[in-house]
């Protein structure tokens, strides 16, 4: 199944933002190739995030196995799989960190990167990024 589009549909689902349980289908979800394909991206992402020099400082003194685990299970669970995300809301989790736009931004750019690696079509990830909280 071609992923065309699929940035878009994902931020729209994202936008629902975390206390809805699921999205209404698993489309989506399907689509990014369930959760060994939300697998792959996390593991392109992560190394993207950690070469950044705007991303890189946030993301090294942490144990990215773990954040990757969480955001697989975050993304299964706005796509419209089956997880359920139990951590803090991305508000809360990342309070007193001292995010400015500009390091949201690289790690959005990241991310379309990320997904585009992935053969996912970016179509407007920075239209609307509240998968992240923002």
């Amino acid at each position: 199944m071609k992923k065309m589009l699929l940035a878009a549909a994902f931020l729209l689902t994202a936008s629902l933002g975390f206390a809805q349980s699921s999205p209404p289908s698993d489309a989506l979800y399907k689509a990014l190739g369930e959760k060994p394909g939300l697998v792959k991206l996390m593991d392109d992402f992560m190394p993207r995030l950690l070469a950044d020099a705007r991303t890189g400082p946030f993301f090294k003194p942490v144990d990215q196995k773990r954040v990757k685990e969480q955001l697989v299970v975050q993304f299964c669970q706005l796509s419209g799989g089956p997880c359920d995300y139990e951590g803090a809301d991305m508000k809360t989790a990342h309070m007193n960190m001292r995010i400015t736009e500009g390091d949201f931004n690289a790690l959005v750019e990241a991310l379309q990167v990320a997904m585009t690696a992935q053969g996912v079509m970016v179509v407007n990830v920075r239209g609307d990024a509240s998968i992240f909280g923002k």
